[in-house]
């Protein structure tokens, strides 16, 4: 029972971006949907090859079962935790759920953006990293910013974690 519901998760491995995932799975993610994760790496020096080419439209999708492996892990520069792994394996047994993983380089607040219309997702959850005032004012909400400007519905998850 597929469906073309595309749901995204924007992950960089922080435990808010876990929690975002968590909150995913538990509210919003279907059976017949694909789970699409979005991480956005900072641009890097990378040596000539693929990664060049995908740089201004992201990587190719990679499946589940790829994320833990090592070739993929080093050709993009991009490790899933053992946790996160553990979530997405779980949820794609119990579930009809597609689970595939998108890679982008730049400027995070962009490039999740991008991949909302590019992809395009019919949805997108991010996590909230719990910035102070000053250090949002000074480094900018990625957050705040895929709500003002991202294309489809936007659900921001604060973690729990960050509260003092």
């Amino acid at each position: 029972m597929a469906t073309d519901r595309r749901v995204g998760v924007a992950v960089d491995f922080s435990p808010c971006s876990k929690a975002a995932l968590r909150w995913a799975l538990e509210n919003v993610v279907r059976d017949g949907d694909n789970l699409i994760l979005i991480n956005v790496q900072k641009e890097g020096h990378y040596e000539a090859g693929e990664v060049q080419l995908w740089e201004t439209t992201g990587s190719p999708f990679i499946p589940l079962t790829e994320l833990c492996n090592p070739a993929i892990v080093k050709k993009y520069g991009v490790k899933p935790d053992a946790e996160t792994l553990d979530i997405l394996n779980t949820l794609a047994q119990q579930k009809e759920v597609i689970v595939a993983m998108k890679i982008y380089w730049g400027d995070a607040r962009e490039k999740i953006c991008e991949a909302i219309d590019n992809i395009p997702l019919s949805c997108l959850i991010i996590g909230n990293r719990g910035l102070g005032k000053i250090k949002r004012v000074l480094l900018g909400s990625v957050s705040s910013h895929v709500v003002n400007n991202g294309s489809c519905p936007v659900t921001v998850v604060k973690s729990v974690d960050h509260e003092s």
